[in-house]
């Protein structure tokens, strides 16, 4: 008959898979926080980087206004 200190006990053994299986638990907690504060950053920063390029569009769209604007309103070149 196994005693309570032997390491084939059922107690032993139950205690140890116990054992086992909260380590287990808390290392997938650890690494779910861990993934859940990665993924927050990274919408952080791919918001930032849409609202960059937003303004960046935007910026764009005005130069192109000023450069290429309607020939039309135009004054005359000098030599005319």
């Amino acid at each position: 008959m196994p005693t309570k200190g032997d390491d084939n006990s059922l107690e032993f053994q139950f205690d140890r898979r116990f054992t086992d299986l909260e380590m287990r638990f808390a290392f997938q907690e650890q690494a779910l926080n861990e993934m859940s504060d990665a993924l927050a950053a990274s919408r952080e920063e791919a918001s930032r980087n849409h609202e960059l390029l937003q303004r960046a569009l935007e910026d764009l769209k005005q130069l192109r206004t000023l450069l290429y604007s309607d020939p039309a309103n135009e004054p005359p070149p000098p030599h005319y």
